[in-house]
């Protein structure tokens, strides 16, 4: 098992990629700290780890609040131990729209979640990370940090800062034996693909021509993410730090 015996925390997974890692993380040995802001889908993926025998801890986390991230650290912690890996993975979508279009509350609220929420998890993770002497610091960016769709230039402004703040933080932590690493999906068959289509449900039409965008011809399942997560998580990843990882079939082409 390549996670065996190390604690991982994962926000945002009570659905979709998070939800996918923290199985898939489980899976292959971890202990699971189960972070989301909504309490029952978080208590609902640990149930689905508990059944298949691993042990796994649902915590309730505004990842836009300092303490919560600082608490769901402190559990990891004084729950399992250690904490060897701290996904973040919590994010909110844009609705398409032109810029003058967007007003300062949906702005405030994707950096709060997307960018500071990532921020505050580096804050408290880093540092038990550093005294540990290793430690894995992953960030789901999105392939809109490299390759942006129309209407999309808030989102796609969060997750490019992100992948920089993984940038930053890999030169900062290398020396303690800590990698950083962002992920960069295509579209995922998640909760939120709706809205990045533009619509308050998946039909025909829009996933046909998201698809087509696609080399691969087909969009990501959470399971991609997730299998891609748990590699650079692991020891297989020992030399890969401060790089963006594109999971996305070919659209960054």
């Amino acid at each position: 098992m390549k996670l065996e015996g190390r604690v991982a925390v994962v926000t945002g997974a009570g659905s979709g990629i998070g939800a996918a890692t923290a199985l898939a993380m489980a899976a292959e040995g971890a202990s699971v700290v189960v972070a989301d802001i909504d309490e029952s889908a978080a208590k609902a993926t640990v149930e689905r780890i508990e059944r298949a025998g691993r042990r796994a801890l649902a915590v309730r986390t505004d990842v836009a609040r300092a303490a919560d991230n600082q608490a769901v650290v402190e559990r990891a912690v004084a729950a399992f131990g250690r904490l060897d890996v701290f996904h973040a993975n919590a994010g909110v979508p844009q609705w398409k729209q032109d810029i003058e279009a967007v007003d300062e509350e949906t702005f405030d609220r994707i950096f709060d979640v997307n960018v500071k929420g990532v921020w505050l998890g580096a804050k408290y993770a880093l540092p038990v990370m550093r005294r540990q002497r290793g430690g894995v610091f992953l960030v789901t960016a999105s392939t809109a940090a490299i390759r942006p769709r129309p209407g999309g230039q808030t989102y796609a402004a969060s997750k490019g800062a992100v992948v920089t703040l993984a940038k930053a933080l890999a030169l900062e932590v290398a020396a303690d034996g800590v990698r950083v690493v962002a992920i960069a999906p295509v579209a995922t068959h998640t909760p939120m693909l709706p809205t990045f289509m533009n619509k308050r449900e998946v039909d025909e039409e829009g996933l046909a021509r998201y698809v087509a965008t696609v080399p691969l011809g087909r969009l990501n399942q959470p399971e991609d993410v997730a299998r891609a997560a748990v590699f650079l998580a692991s020891d297989d990843a020992a030399m890969i730090t401060g790089a963006c990882l594109e999971v996305d079939g070919g659209r960054c082409l």
